[in-house]
């Protein structure tokens, strides 16, 4: 295992020094620059002011010049300023933006995993069932709904016609109580735009979950565990989720990244401060740094998934080994 570790490793390493060239080229070869939101809304703005800071910041040298100079501080820690909000731009996504996409996102994935599991065996077990076809129905509208309508006919059922939860954002500004009623204020905020982003991958999951369970179902260890009179319980919980499980987990694993890098239609409905939310307007405002710093930790998180989906694999199933 650990020579495995190591050679994944040391694979990563030259995949991130690609990823960062094809994205730093892609932002750079982007119509405008990161001085065209100081140049088109301040009318005071002249044109040695561009002159200036086109030669402050590098932007007269060519992209791959550029590149070097960003990657010689990014090895060093230093990501680079955010021109857009005047700080340094790893402060500001990892700081700002990264924890309240790890609460969403980590809060959607966990809800999205407790429910598709049980309910993947559920529609195994009771194949062709009433209940089979009740949630195999519910996981075809999950596929089906976009993310955006889904989140925005939510908002007007349960906050415009209802009042039950807020339309979006993150708390209620000024909130005096203690911390209970704060940390139920946050709940709220945070009932929606988790169900929306955890109805996809719970449909997917389902869906996943439900075929490698009937497969596991139909070998033969179970029909032996059967036929030594075994209960049903037994068989389904100690003996085929075990294997039934394993294509979920590396499904998990592998989602996650694209939950994180997602969630920028999720949290822009929701008008929620996250990662998603920051690259956009990056790329958008052409804030180079925060868009890198936000890509990248992005490439990280989807390299090291897959790493971890091998490891959970033999974790989980002792006859595969990597030595």
């Amino acid at each position: 295992m650990l020579a495995f570790l190591i050679r994944r490793l040391l694979v990563a390493v030259p995949t991130l020094f690609l990823i960062s060239v094809i994205v730093y080229a892609l932002l750079a070869l982007k119509p405008g620059d990161p001085i065209d939101e100081l140049r088109f809304g301040n009318p005071g703005f002249t044109y040695a002011d561009y002159e200036r800071l086109v030669k402050l910041y590098g932007l007269d040298r060519p992209w791959y010049v550029r590149y070097w100079y960003w990657l010689a501080r990014a090895v060093q820690g230093d990501l680079g300023p955010s021109r857009r909000y005047g700080l340094p731009a790893g402060e500001y996504v990892f700081r700002y933006r990264l924890p309240n996409t790890l609460l969403l996102s980590g809060l959607a994935a966990f809800l999205a995993f407790l429910v598709a599991v049980p309910a993947g065996v559920i529609c195994a077990v009771y194949q062709r069932r009433f209940v089979d076809y009740f949630l195999t129905t519910l996981n075809f509208l999950g596929l089906s709904m976009p993310v955006f309508w889904l989140g925005i006919m939510l908002i007007y059922v349960f906050s415009v016609r209802l009042g039950w939860l807020p339309a979006g954002s993150t708390h209620t500004p000024g909130l005096v109580g203690s911390a209970w009623a704060h940390f139920v204020d946050r709940l709220r905020y945070l009932v929606l735009p988790v169900f929306v982003l955890s109805s996809l991958q719970m449909a997917t999951w389902t869906r996943f979950m439900r075929s490698s369970m009937l497969e596991v179902l139909n070998l033969d260890y179970v029909r032996t565990a059967r036929a030594k009179g075994l209960t049903e319980g037994t068989i389904i919980f100690k003996h085929a989720l075990r294997n039934a499980v394993l294509p979920i987990i590396t499904l998990a694993a592998l989602t996650v990244p694209s939950i994180f890098s997602g969630a920028v239609l999720t949290e822009t409905v929701f008008n929620w401060p996250g990662m998603g939310r920051a690259i956009y307007d990056a790329i958008i405002a052409n804030d180079y740094n925060v868009a890198m710093a936000a890509l990248m930790f992005i490439s990280v998180l989807i390299l090291f998934s897959n790493i971890a989906a091998d490891i959970f694999y033999a974790v989980v199933d002792p006859r595969i080994r990597y030595d």
